[in-house]
């Protein structure tokens, strides 16, 4: 396999669920963040909002939020992801973004085919840039499916995000506290034809 500095950092980056509590430099959130908007983006409308929130007061009532929103919320399809969250939430303990320092929502406008597209590839973009800083990161699908929750989208309104975006995903960034295992590949994922 070729080896060079971006396949290098891919091959390595991992889905972080233990962070530790101190927080990132203000310049490595700004250069992710950065990495994020250089993501491709359907006919280059650029129009999704990424909101990093720091302060451990707001980021507890998110967690509080989507907490008491998975009590009274029925997933829509079979997902296990959807099934485990929904019990996670029973639990006293359950923090749904890993007790990261930081977590970035990513948002997009109404009505846009490519919303929950764009916000992923910005999101790969954050995610990898994390990684060569020497931070972790995890994408959180929870507040997406809480996407309609009234008294968390009420909240998130508060904090900025416009009542119409689409929430599509977030993502948990801090510095690693427990490296994660490395998973297998599947076989057959691969289909090359000449």
């Amino acid at each position: 396999m070729i080896h060079n500095e971006v396949l290098d950092c891919i091959l390595a980056r991992r889905s972080t669920r233990y962070f530790q509590e101190r927080q990132i430099e203000e310049e490595y959130l700004e250069a992710i963040l950065e990495a994020a908007i250089w993501a491709p983006s359907g006919s280059n409308s650029q129009s999704w909002l990424f909101t990093a929130i720091q302060n451990k007061d707001i980021l507890s009532k998110i967690n509080e939020l989507l907490r008491e929103g998975f009590q009274h919320w029925t997933p829509d399809d079979d997902y296990p992801g959807k099934h485990a969250a929904k019990a996670y939430a029973q639990r006293e303990d359950s923090h749904f973004f890993h007790h990261a320092p930081t977590l970035i929502i990513a948002s997009n406008r109404p009505n846009y085919e490519n919303a929950m597209a764009d916000c992923a590839l910005a999101l790969e973009n954050l995610f990898l840039a994390a990684q060569s800083l020497g931070l972790g990161s995890c994408y959180i699908n929870s507040l997406h499916w809480l996407r309609n929750d009234p008294k968390l989208r009420n909240y998130l309104f508060q904090l900025g995000i416009p009542k119409e975006y689409t929430i599509c995903s977030a993502a948990a960034v801090g510095y690693i506290d427990k490296e994660s295992n490395i998973p297998s590949r599947k076989d057959g994922t691969i289909h090359i034809i000449k």
